[in-house]
């Protein structure tokens, strides 16, 4: 496998920042977009940070965390945000996943 995981971005509430893996600089301009919104406006609604990483398969999986003092942050509204974004954002996250397993998958297997 590649690796056990590679974070595609994330955002925090804390920080009030969002990160993109230079790794993926070369998705296209709306995509990246896309991905800006869906994570800061999660943190925004719920707080604590928000990644969504590849796991070894190349199966796009979403990890919140949050510091312990923070008592604003919302645990059953992160799941029901995190189900919401799966159903509206399907087709975007299994555009991902394919881009991750053709360009990241496929070129670690071909270097055996």
């Amino acid at each position: 496998m590649y690796q056990d995981e590679i974070v595609l971005c994330g955002a925090s509430a804390y920080t009030k920042k969002f990160y993109l893996n230079e790794d993926f600089s070369n998705l296209p301009d709306q995509i990246k977009k896309e991905l800006k919104i869906l994570c800061v406006l999660y943190t925004e609604d719920v707080g604590g940070t928000l990644q969504l990483y590849f796991d070894p398969d190349g199966n796009l999986t979403f990890r919140t965390e949050y510091a312990e003092d923070d008592f604003s942050y919302d645990e059953i509204g992160s799941i029901l945000k995190m189900k919401q974004l799966r159903q509206q954002k399907q087709d975007l996250l299994e555009s991902l996943e394919m881009h991750y397993k053709v360009f990241f998958l496929d070129a670690a297997y071909g270097e055996d």
